[in-house]
């Protein structure tokens, strides 16, 4: 009677293990992460890198997927169409929020869920490394002669409003010519077409290392750790300072295991002694936000904005 019960007990106690194990489980094999960055653009860059350690952490095969078109909206529509089960997600920047105030997209930033945030990744401004532009005092004094020709990501970007705000700051009326993505950006700065670029210093980083781009300044509040002696844009005199999150939205009804799961991977990713070196050398800030508060920030972040553009007549 004695084996009999031990029996059963052990036989109790494997079957609630398997099914703690299969509540674990991530809901699919394969995760889709999608971005409206072109290849080699900045959030292509993130989530090619995350999906190497977030894979494993979740225990699913991650594709990134590039839907490119409308500074974002086409992804954004992508997204917002899916099965709100854990499957799909789109790389959130500013550019999400932009092209929702700015133009009049089928979905909106308020139609998707956010996730998580992952990083705060500070805006260089760089040239090519055989430009005449060895700081951005020549490139201001260039713009005062003979107007200038800048570069930002896309229409609806930080970085465009970033190059914007330069422009009034220094009195200067540079045309800001706008691409759909950062790699083809590069291109036309490393061409001699543009005489800047803004950008992450991930996205550069194979350039930089070739000796291809030059850094001139930082959109950051201080100056990166790892180029202590690039300046600020703000110390050199120009009142413009910006910050652009990157996280994670889904579409609406995320199921609460899914979200969970997310943040404990997400945890367990940037504490990743290999993940972390490698995001810090791209000078990225590890900011984990949580699902709970990642809305608020976002909302607050699409108010603030909203607020600047009328000021600023950009939107009536």
């Amino acid at each position: 009677m004695r084996t009999m019960l031990l029996m059963t007990m052990v036989a109790m106690v494997s079957l609630i293990g398997s099914w703690s194990v299969a509540a674990d489980k991530y809901p699919h094999e394969t995760v889709t992460l999608i971005t409206h960055s072109s290849p080699g653009g900045g959030s292509d860059v993130f989530l090619r890198e995350l999906s190497g350690y977030i894979g494993p952490a979740l225990g699913v095969n991650v594709v990134v997927e590039n839907v490119r078109g409308g500074s974002g909206a086409k992804a954004m529509a992508k997204l917002a169409q899916s099965p709100a089960d854990g499957s799909i997600f789109y790389a959130t920047t500013p550019t999400f929020i932009y092209t929702s105030l700015l133009s009049t997209p089928e979905y909106r930033f308020s139609d998707l869920e956010p996730l998580l945030n992952m990083f705060i990744d500070p805006e260089v401004i760089y040239t090519a490394a055989n430009s005449p532009y060895k700081s951005l005092e020549d490139v201001i004094k260039k713009a005062k002669e003979d107007r200038g020709k800048w570069g930002a990501a896309n229409p609806a970007s930080l970085e465009r409003q970033a190059l914007e705000q330069l422009k009034v700051a220094a009195d200067v009326d540079a045309a800001i010519v706008t691409h759909e993505g950062g790699g083809d950006l590069m291109i036309n700065v490393m061409n001699g077409t543009l005489q800047i670029g803004v950008g992450e210093v991930q996205e550069l980083l194979s350039q930089l290392e070739a000796g291809q781009v030059r850094l001139l300044a930082t959109f950051s509040r201080d100056r990166l750790d790892n180029f202590p002696g690039l300046p600020t844009v703000n110390e050199l005199g120009y009142d413009v300072i910006v910050q652009k999150f990157r996280g994670l939205a889904g579409p609406k009804g995320l199921p609460a295991d899914v979200i969970s799961m997310w943040e404990k991977a997400a945890q367990d990713v940037l504490a990743n002694s290999e993940y972390k070196a490698a995001y810090q050398k791209a000078n990225l800030r590890a900011e984990l936000i949580p699902h709970d508060e990642y809305g608020v920030f976002i909302k607050d972040f699409a108010s603030q904005t909203e607020n600047f553009l009328r000021e600023t007549g950009v939107i009536k």
